[in-house]
This record gives C-alpha cells, structure tokens and sequence, in this order.
C-alpha cells in the first residue's frame, strides 16, 4: 500500500499548477513571444543574421570568452571555495563577504572599476604597460569582467558540497597510501564534480548575457571585442526590431543547447557515481 505523506506544502495537483503558471508567465511565455516574433524572418532569415560578419564576430566573442571565463572560475573558484570552508584564517569571514560583492554591486559600477584600474595609465594596467601587453578595452578585458561576476556562482555552488565532505575521506585515502593527488582525483573531484558543473552553467549563461561590466572595459571595437548584447541595444536605437530579436534568439538557443548538454553531462556524472 502506498503510504500518504503529510506535507507542509499543499498538495501536488496544486503547487504544480502554481508552479506552471509562474514559469509561464515568468519564463516561457516572455522567450516564446520573442521566439515568435523572430520566427517572422524565417529560417533563412535567421541565418543570414547568423552568419553576418559583424554578428558572428560578436556571437563568438560572447560564447568563447563566456566558456573561458567560467572554465576559469572552476579551478580558482574551486579554490577559494576549499580554503574558505576547510581553513580557519583570520579575516575569513570578511573574505567570505567580499565573494559576493558582484551580486551587490551594480554591474555598471564594477565596469567602471575594472576599466579604471586595467587601463594603461591604471593601477593594473600600468604596471604591465610596459611589458606591451594591454587589459581594458581588448578581448581580455572582457574575460576579466567575466571572471569578476562569475567567481561567485562556483563559490557558492561549491561551498556547501565541501562543507558536508567529510575530511575522514580524505584521511582514510591517506592511510591506505594515496598520494594527494590520487585523493584529490579520485576522492574529492568525483564529489564536487555536480557542483562545479552547475557553477560552471550559471557562470557560463550570468556571462553570456552580461552587458554592463563589460560595456566600459571591452573597447567595444567591431569584429575585435563587441559582444552580442551591446548589438542588440544597437539594433533597439536604430529601430531594427526584427535584427535585434533574431540576436537575442540566436543568443537564446546557443546558449539552451550549451546549457542542455552540461545537464546531460551532470546526469551522466550521477548515474556513473551512483548519486
């Protein structure tokens, strides 16, 4: 017989119906209305915004430094992540905030910043001038900004999965003669491999659609460091609506696809651990 289960919740029928309404209304409804209103082009239509020089020049820019930024994270959020929930530091708790300073801080504010101290005649920036390497206003400036409103998804995706991994694992590896890296390859990362995909997903997507950290220090130059975003508002000005929503559609399914097969990967990765 199937035990019925007490719940502080109201039942299925109708938190999946309020459930349903609320992405709806929220989600599905505002992406189908602009995946309707490109449809209107055709797919032939499509493509020929696709594969336009300058937007795919920028479409790349977007998609490439996105991954790269969020593949960066990984290692050196991963990092942080390790050190701010295994160490006992002083100034640790003033280290955990400042993680999720570019949740707070509005995103003009840390392009500013980042502009200012990794330009040429910056803090940053002046200090590497010499050696005739450049930050702001080039495709690595625009991975810097990345990298700067991503770490915090991977901290915190991370933080709790290492909390909960208990150092007794890491020690009974020892004993049984691993080296540290045999622990952390085979002990530690198949653990926090889901949450360092997740992290990697909500980097990667936060990345792909950012605009104003990366507006001030990109440079914004044509086929060099323009990303998709700052396109799109172009098109708005210049009242193509139908070019700026072809943009924003192909934005759309690139990054479902991309974000479709990190899930596929993550659901592999539990079926193979057995989690």
């Amino acid at each position: 017989m199937a035990i019925k289960r007490n719940s502080i919740i109201p039942g299925f029928g109708l938190t999946l119906g309020y459930t349903l309404v609320y992405l709806s209304v929220i989600v599905l409804i505002p992406l189908g209305a602009l995946v309707l209103r490109a449809s209107s082009l055709g797919l032939s239509g499509l493509w020929n915004i696709a594969t336009e020089p300058r937007i795919f020049a920028a479409l790349r820019t977007s998609f490439s430094i996105a991954l790269a930024a969020a593949a960066i994270n990984v290692l050196f959020g991963g990092i942080v992540a390790w050190v701010l929930s295994r160490y006992e530091f002083p100034g640790r708790r003033l280290l955990d905030a400042a993680v999720d300073l570019p949740f707070a801080l509005p995103t003009a504010v840390a392009g500013i910043s980042l502009a200012a101290i990794y330009a040429p005649n910056g803090l940053i920036g002046s200090l590497i001038a010499p050696l005739g390497w450049q930050i702001a206003y080039t495709p690595l400036g625009i991975g810097v900004a990345l990298v700067f409103i991503g770490l915090p998804f991977i901290v915190r995706t991370v933080q709790p999965v290492i909390a909960e991994l208990e150092a007794d694992v890491e020690e009974a590896s020892a004993t049984l003669g691993a080296t540290r890296i045999q622990t952390l390859w085979r002990v530690v990362l198949p653990a926090l491999t889901p949450a360092l995909m997740t992290g990697f997903a909500l980097a990667f997507a936060r990345g792909v659609g950012e605009y104003g950290s990366v507006i001030f220090i990109a440079g914004n130059l044509p086929y060099v460091s323009e990303i998709a975003p700052l396109l799109i508002i172009v098109k708005l000005e210049q009242f193509d609506y139908a070019g700026a929503t072809a943009i924003a559609t192909l934005m759309l399914l690139a990054s479902f696809s991309i974000l479709l097969i990190i899930n596929l990967i993550q659901a592999w990765n539990r079926r193979r651990f057995g989690q």
